[in-house]
């Protein structure tokens, strides 16, 4: 789970990051009004979207009086941003955060990460901050520095210094780097987050360190135990599709495909797309409904499954271990009937009483397409789709199309 600018630069404050002053707007009036709370002569606007790449696409203003901060809010309000990071949809600005402006003589990178290869909290720092670390790294690799910390013993105040080290930072410096570093690592420990970021990390004219921008990105499995962090999802900066999705324990990620996908296991829903891009055509979407495919469950998935407008053929491949293939074909079969699905739908079952699950679904009376084995059933879904473009036929489209349909 990501987290706005101004939601981490809170955080980060609180263990003990020093970050510049600044406030949240919901409007341009008060926007403008907190410019005034804040005090000083200049101040940034900056849009707050779950992305990076703002300053180069219009979401951060520089302002020197109210009128120009009222301006540049008001431009951003209710506007998509689009950055190399949002895609060409963009996302959404339903919030500004104004801040003191302030001289920047140095900007560094900082960044913390879980390292799985290593299964250690890995540390990247350069001293070409303001730039991505994508960018660093192709741009600029020798300017990158690493350390791994022991999670026995924790980050050490000598792995800091060394760090400020080889950035070349002031000595004077080395004890706010360290202070820095630290409270991130605390932060990213104590709240089980996966990615904290500082960029740029500025040293100003009057030789203070200031987290610029922040970014923090959270285990989502880890967060019943951090209420202060789960209440601050922003559900407006995410696929709806998948907001939905979480909201009903599934575990869905969107595609630009339009063979929708209804997979037990997250190995083999991996193993279905990727079968279905051999097979010719394009995966809709990531499904896991998980091992208890009860049919509430499995309505859920064809209800969000179906909301996605370029499904144009289903797939439902269930490998019956925990549970057994009659309570799947049970499933489906309900599913089918209490859900309107106007589009060709595949069922490949394997494992417990596979025979009992083709027997439910034969006797359904339910044009349900039956596979095998999972090649045929990726075949025989792009098949269905293929067939229904070659006619000129679009089942979401079609005002008739309102039932379940079999290609033979």
């Amino acid at each position: 789970m990501d987290i706005h600018e101004y939601q981490a630069k809170e955080m980060l404050a609180g263990f003990g990051v020093t970050v510049p002053p600044g406030a949240l707007a919901y409007s341009p009036e008060q926007a403008a009004y907190r410019a005034r709370e804040i005090g000083g002569d200049r101040w940034v606007v900056k849009a707050q979207v779950h992305a990076g790449g703002r300053g180069q696409s219009g979401g951060i203003k520089i302002c020197d009086n109210e009128q120009e901060i009222y301006e540049a809010a008001d431009g951003m309000f209710g506007q998509k941003l689009v950055t190399h990071q949002t895609g060409p949809k963009g996302k959404g600005i339903y919030r500004v955060f104004v801040e003191t402006a302030v001289t920047v003589e140095r900007e560094l990178y900082l960044g913390l990460v879980l390292d799985r290869s290593s299964q250690r909290v890995m540390i990247v720092a350069s001293a070409a901050g303001g730039m991505a670390v994508e960018e660093i790294a192709a741009e600029k690799p020798d300017s990158i520095v690493r350390a791994l910390v022991e999670p026995a013993v924790g980050l050490q105040d000598f792995q800091a210094r060394e760090m400020a080290f080889e950035l070349g930072l002031d000595p004077a410096l080395t004890r706010s780097f360290t202070r820095t570093l630290q409270g991130c690592h605390r932060a990213f420990t104590e709240l089980d987050a996966t990615m904290v970021e500082i960029n740029p990390l500025v040293i100003t004219g009057d030789n203070r360190m200031l987290a610029l921008d922040a970014r923090m990105t959270f285990d989502a499995n880890a967060l019943f135990r951090h209420p202060q962090v789960s209440e601050l999802r922003d559900k407006s900066q995410e696929d709806p599709r998948e907001a939905r999705a979480a909201d009903r324990g599934l575990s869905y990620v969107g595609l630009d495909g339009n063979i929708g996908c209804i997979v037990n296991g997250a190995g083999l829903a991996m193993a279905t797309m990727d079968t279905i891009k051999l097979a010719g055509g394009a995966p809709a979407n990531f499904l896991d409904i998980g091992g208890g495919a009860t049919p509430e469950r499995v309505a859920k998935a064809f209800r969000l499954v179906m909301s996605d407008t370029n499904v144009q053929a289903v797939l439902v491949n269930v490998f019956a271990g925990i549970n057994r293939c009659d309570w799947v074909a049970e499933g489906v079969v309900q599913a089918l009937r209490d859900v309107s699905v106007d589009v060709p739908v595949v069922v490949r079952l394997a494992g417990t009483n596979i025979a009992e699950g083709q027997k439910i679904l034969a006797k359904s009376g339910l044009p349900i397409i039956r596979a095998n084995t999972l090649s045929e059933a990726a075949e025989r879904a792009v098949g269905a789709w293929k067939h229904d473009r070659s006619q000129g036929f679009n089942p979401r489209s079609a005002a008739s199309a309102n039932t379940l349909r079999v290609v033979s």
